[in-house]
């Protein structure tokens, strides 16, 4: 069964298009370690909340905008795998390919898939 990693972030509106060549390189180094499909939103309706909210959960400011984001893999093995390659791959270094965000205040974690329509 597929396995996803989830993403939610905040990145400075004024960095859209350098946030989507960031994401749009990353991603084929993803699917060349294993991903199957790499899926970043860019939030259009995404609203403030008075208990919790994807703005509160990532401290978005004023000036920066949320991203919701998954990676899909062929299993949990295979993610683990694909990541730990990722990781140690030289083109994702932050001096090479410096994040467009505070990555700080990214959220992410894996999930077994539940229901799959």
């Amino acid at each position: 069964m597929t396995y996803i990693d989830g993403f939610v972030l905040a990145v400075p509106t004024a960095n859209r298009d350098a946030f989507r060549k960031h994401a749009e390189w990353s991603a084929t180094i993803f699917k060349e370690h294993g991903a199957v499909t790499v899926v970043e939103c860019w939030g259009d309706d995404v609203p403030d909340g008075k208990l919790t909210s994807f703005p509160m959960a990532v401290q978005k400011k004023d000036d920066e905008t949320v991203v919701f984001a998954w990676i899909v893999w062929p299993s949990r093995p295979a993610r683990d795998e694909g990541m730990k390659k990722v990781e140690a791959d030289p083109r994702v270094q932050a001096n090479v390919n410096p994040m467009p965000f505070d990555g700080k205040r990214m959220i992410f974690g894996g999930f077994e898939v539940l229901v799959e329509v």
